[in-house]
């Protein structure tokens, strides 16, 4: 009970909205993207955007301007990105894997935010990516069936 009484309340769920906030606006993007057909569409759009909100939101509430921390927080974005980039695979058709690599950034995001004690951050950022992961795979399929996959001009 001693460690609830410690937990800024009003900090976590300032979070909370603020991811949520970061994924809702990718929303809009990455539908346009699904719908035109591209590559990147309607789960990568929204995970990038949480996984970079998340790395931003770790940053802020732990660094508190320590230069040592920031290269460890940089390093990890820029190292599980280039990991991510592996998973990409372009065809003659279809560029496959983004949403695999937008995960596997968060993923990181999630080890940063619990390796530094927030919790809340790890928490939103696997809920939403795995319901990303889950529901997304179905719009897709509904978003190309509604026509011919190509929006307006």
């Amino acid at each position: 009970m001693a460690v609830l009484a410690h937990i800024d309340w009003h900090l976590i769920l300032r979070h909370l909205l603020l991811l949520v906030f970061a994924y809702a606006l990718a929303v809009p993007v990455g539908w346009n993207r699904e719908r035109e057909a591209r590559g990147a569409g309607l789960r990568t759009f929204p995970l990038v955007a949480l996984g970079s909100c998340g790395y931003v939101l770790i940053g802020l509430s732990v660094l508190h301007g320590s230069a040592s921390q920031s290269r460890i927080l940089y390093g990890l974005m820029t190292g599980i990105g280039f990991i991510g980039g592996g998973a990409i695979l372009k065809g003659r058709d279809a560029v496959h894997g983004t949403a695999t690599a937008a995960s596997i950034w968060i993923t990181g995001a999630i080890g940063a935010a619990v390796a530094w004690g927030r919790y809340e951050i790890a928490i939103v950022l696997s809920v939403l990516n795995f319901a990303t992961l889950r529901v997304g795979t179905s719009f897709k399929g509904v978003i190309r069936r509604d026509g011919d996959g190509r929006g307006p001009d």
